[in-house]
């Protein structure tokens, strides 16, 4: 029931939406193998975004090795491809010292890009990207959407017109290299040479939600909108991918004087629910995940993990 390329170097995927305890549980794990915990939350790589990421306490992380979690700054946008190939070095660096890396977090897109890869795409010169984020602010983003679907209408079909990021991804690699996005996606990398056990936590929305909102008050008294705070004062773009995250983006808008801070609480619960229901989605569309129950998972997980060593 599970993904298996190669027979000797295993590697673990914990998955579930937001708020579903899948760091909690990874901890649990550590106590009972010997691994290491990787983080798979794309907002976790930022440094200084820690309460509203709910990112693992230095407590935590002094229990069992981390890796991959405060390293860039929020304007220094990570890519999936980028994500891949640390994730990759830390596989081999985990497998080197007899440890199991045991990725733990909801980012679908990381998730994929370590397992099956993804299509090479060549570097983007900052002058060429600049010059297309500046058009696309200039003239908005629907023009940009336009001229797309000419170059690549595949790309163009799966881009909404406001959204910035991918607009800017798809029109830079075409300028830069003559190839639409679509087809470099195409010559797809044949898949790491690894066994992957996926397991995931599917707690129910009956569940979730209560805990999405629970764990919302819990971070806005920890410190969230002080961290907030910080960020805008460090002159972060707020159209930084990293500023767009569920909590955050909620969060700036109260700061921002556009809503009282109850509709930016209640906007953020809300959109972390719509969230967790995009990762549950996913998670249930994916191939070979084995899914938890509410009331066994620590035994659950601890009887898969070691079927799969023993395998």
């Amino acid at each position: 029931m599970y993904h298996k390329q190669t027979q000797n170097n295993p590697v673990i995927f914990l998955m579930g939406p937001t708020a579903s305890g899948k760091s909690h549980l990874a901890l649990q794990l550590a106590h009972a193998f010997p691994l290491e915990i990787v983080n798979a939350d794309s907002v976790q790589i930022y440094r200084g975004m820690d309460i509203g990421s709910a990112k693992p306490s230095l407590e935590e992380r002094a229990q069992v090795p981390h890796h991959l979690l405060d390293v860039t700054d929020p304007d220094h946008p990570w890519s999936a491809d980028r994500y891949r190939e640390a994730a990759w070095e830390t596989i081999h660096a985990c497998h080197s010292r007899g440890v199991l890396p045991l990725f733990a977090g909801g980012s679908g897109l990381y998730l994929r890009a370590v397992e099956r890869g993804l299509a090479l795409t060549p570097p983007i010169a900052d002058a060429l990207l600049a010059r297309i984020r500046l058009e696309g602010e200039t003239h908005g983003w629907p023009l940009l959407h336009a001229r797309l679907t000419e170059t690549d209408p595949q790309s163009a079909q799966k881009i909404t017109p406001g959204d910035a990021q991918r607009i800017l991804r798809a029109l830079s690699v075409f300028e830069a290299t003559g190839i639409s996005l679509s087809e470099w996606q195409r010559r797809q990398p044949p898949p790491p040479p690894f066994s992957i056990l996926k397991l995931a936590i599917l707690p129910g929305r009956e569940i979730l939600y209560p805990r999405i909102d629970a764990r919302f008050d819990r971070m806005m008294n920890e410190g969230f909108l002080e961290e907030a705070q910080a960020l805008i004062q460090k002159g972060y773009d707020r159209t930084l991918p990293a500023m767009k995250a569920v909590g955050y983006r909620q969060i700036f808008q109260y700061l921002d004087g556009m809503v009282s801070l109850e509709v930016a609480v209640e906007n953020a619960k809300r959109e972390s629910r719509r969230y967790a229901k995009r990762q549950e989605t996913w998670l249930k569309r994916e191939p070979d995940v084995i899914p938890l129950t509410e009331e066994n998972r620590v035994a659950e997980a601890i009887h898969h993990v070691t079927q799969f060593q023993n395998s």
